[in-house]
């Protein structure tokens, strides 16, 4: 029998396996990088879409004080090219780098660390402008923008004179697209927000899913306190499969975003006819593959391709599992998925973290826990019940018992169906419509 080789995103390389020859690889189609990225991003910056341009309005503001926002490290934004066009469009207009603070929109995530700052901006902008990590806990470091629903948001980014955000688009399994106003909502704002914004009602609404916007719960909370908030200028950039610029759309935070997510999911849709008996699935690679707690979006994106009686193998370089209060959480409840559904909707009270548990739930219901099969070498075989996942235990090192694991399931399932997606969570499935 012949095979058809895969190489998945894995860590910071690839993992290689090899398939069945009737095995399906869903992929969106293949995204272009753009020639000139510095270009691109002046060209957006000077003609936006929905706004004046950013030199425009610098020059009409005359600002003291500029917040230039960034994700943290588990989005692969090209931060630095964004935001070197970003500050030679505001020396245009006249405002000096000593102006501007980048400030990292950590939402619940821990600091950036030395390392992960110069990752993502190199060193010249890190000698050039202030970073500063927003703190969601730390209310020292917060204002109260809003009494109903109470809302805080980050001092420095409340009290600039000019808000620029910038981010990544891309498929979203919760709130439908990354980018826009999550650059605010969760990025920037206080705990209790974080919280309402990941409500387990909020979670369990089945629109709060990737590639929907309207209807989705998670979308509207976010929009909502990033209007209250206010941003000026909106700059999202779209990448290529190899993390390549693709696209930047710039201006209005709304209307800029949307076009984005209109590009977005042409790029990274595949069709998914009916479920898979196996399905092969990537974590994303690094950096979202660095912790279980991302892990679980490639299990959740899965989803479109699972029926009651698949098995979903999930690749993951992770060695965290995620922060102390992730972790407490799947030590109690992690062979007990169930009992953590009734405790969450026994309360109106939000744990932190408890929203991806909540995410991976919707696996959990559909497959169980026996057929969530974790291909994994970061955390110990021995700890991996406790992620309610189904470890692969055996000889050799992650690649050779994944590969033993696809080869067993085909030799046991003659004819069954097998997709892989070395993307992972960032390829959407699509079902057809019904004729």
């Amino acid at each position: 029998m012949g095979t058809r080789a895969v190489d998945l995103r894995f860590g910071r390389g690839r993992l290689h396996l090899d398939l069945p020859t009737g095995a399906d690889i869903l992929i969106g189609p293949e995204i272009p990088a753009v020639a000139d990225p510095a270009g691109t991003v002046i060209a957006a910056l000077q003609q936006p879409i929905g706004s004046a341009p950013l030199r425009a309005i610098a020059t009409r503001k005359q600002p003291r004080s500029v917040v230039i926002t960034m994700s943290d490290i588990t989005r692969p934004v090209p931060n630095e090219v964004l935001i070197t066009a970003i500050l030679a469009e505001l020396g245009a207009a006249g405002v000096p780098d000593s102006a501007c603070t980048i400030l990292v929109a950590t939402g619940m995530h821990r600091p950036s660390t030395a390392d992960e700052r110069r990752t993502m901006l190199g060193d010249e902008l890190l000698q050039r402008c202030r970073v500063v990590d927003h703190e969601a806990d730390d209310p020292d470091t917060l204002v109260r923008v809003s009494d109903d629903p109470p809302v805080s948001v980050n001092r420095i980014y409340a009290e600039a004179d000019l808000k620029i955000v910038t981010g990544l688009i891309e498929p979203h399994f919760m709130a439908g697209y990354s980018g826009g106003r999550k650059g605010i909502c969760p990025g920037l704002v206080d705990l209790h927000t974080v919280q309402r914004f990941h409500g387990h009602r909020t979670m369990g609404d089945p629109r709060a899913t990737e590639g929907t916007l309207i209807g989705n719960p998670c979308h509207e909370i976010a929009l909502r306190v990033a209007r209250q908030v206010g941003c000026d200028f909106l700059v999202n950039a779209a990448i290529t499969h190899d993390r390549q610029l693709a696209a930047v759309f710039a201006g209005d935070l709304l209307a800029a975003h949307e076009r984005g997510c209109e590009r977005v999911a042409e790029w990274t849709s595949a069709t998914v006819a009916e479920p898979y008996d196996l399905v092969i699935q990537s974590a994303g690679g690094y950096p979202l593959d660095e912790s279980f707690y991302q892990t679980i979006k490639g299990m959740v994106t899965a989803l479109p391709a699972l029926h009651e009686r698949s098995t979903l193998l999930m690749c993951s370089a992770c060695s965290e599992v995620g922060s102390p209060e992730f972790s407490a959480l799947l030590q109690r409840f992690g062979r007990d998925h169930r009992a953590f559904l009734r405790e969450i909707t026994s309360t109106a009270a939000t744990a932190k973290d408890q929203w991806q548990y909540q995410m991976q739930t919707r696996v959990l219901e559909r497959i169980g826990v026996e057929r969530l099969a974790f291909a994994n070498d970061g955390v110990p075989i021995a700890e991996q019940p406790d992620l309610a996942v189904a470890p692969i235990p055996g000889p050799g090192d992650v690649a050779i018992r994944a590969q033993r694991f696809v080869d067993e399931f085909a030799a046991r399932h003659p004819g069954a169906r097998i997709a892989a997606i070395p993307e992972g969570p960032y390829t959407m499935l699509r079902i057809p419509a019904s004729p």
